[in-house]
């Protein structure tokens, strides 16, 4: 626990406003499903001092064994012209390392590589993801390293904090308040998300949240949405 703590401050002291852009997206859970596959659709619209800055981001993924998942992404944001197009590509893998319940709190990792189509700009991920039950409630927790490097961006480390604390009232509407924090970003607000189960092991989950900056700018809003079908 101790370790846990002191790695959360020490990547959050370091950071840049390229890691902030886009840091309300999504946090994840650490579970895997055995034979997973799915296709996921996202969407972030944050509304501040300098405009509007959009991202969608596509993927499919499919289970590499009963604990770990691949996920390619191919991801679009609107450019300084405002014109919206494909801007970069990315793979993401994700390790559920304990079993549901079976310890204090449930753990995975996730790991992801991210390169611009237009430009030799990358970045690499690599996080802890938790998740602890109370009752009818759950806290649900990311802590990120980055690294980026490239052509048109200087090399450094950057941190991410996520956490959401979520009432599970019945599967398909669950209400939660959402935190995230960066560098230069520190933000909260109230989410929603849902469940609905098929046959077969079928199921459709919705996230939706509002996201307000407390970083000292006038306007900082973020709305973000998600679909994910699992089959």
């Amino acid at each position: 626990m101790r370790y846990y703590i002191f790695l959360l401050f020490s990547l959050l002291i370091s950071g840049s406003a390229l890691a902030d852009n886009f840091i309300v997206d999504r946090v994840y859970h650490p579970y895997v499903l055995p034979f997973e596959r799915e296709v996921e659709w996202r969407l972030m619209s944050r509304q501040n001092d300098d405009g509007n800055l959009l991202q969608q981001r596509y993927s499919f993924g499919h289970a590499l064994s009963e604990r770990t998942i691949l996920e390619a992404y191919i991801v679009g944001s609107r450019d300084e012209q405002g014109d919206f197009g494909a801007s970069s590509y990315e793979l993401e893998f994700r390790w559920m390392l304990t079993e549901q319940g079976q310890y204090w709190a449930d753990w995975g990792m996730l790991f992801e590589i991210e390169k611009e189509l237009a430009s030799n700009d990358w970045s690499a991920k690599s996080g802890v993801l938790t998740e602890k039950e109370f009752g009818r409630f759950s806290l649900t927790t990311n802590v990120f390293l980055v690294y980026e490097w490239g052509d048109n961006i200087a090399s450094e480390f950057e941190g991410e904090f996520k956490m959401k604390y979520r009432y599970r009232w019945i599967p398909e509407i669950q209400p939660a308040i959402e935190f995230y924090a960066a560098e230069d970003y520190v933000g909260a607000g109230p989410g929603f998300m849902g469940i609905k189960r098929f046959p077969a092991s079928r199921q459709l989950k919705w996230e939706v949240a509002f996201i307000t900056g407390f970083n000292g700018d006038s306007k900082d809003h973020t709305l973000r949405m998600a679909l994910e079908y699992e089959f």
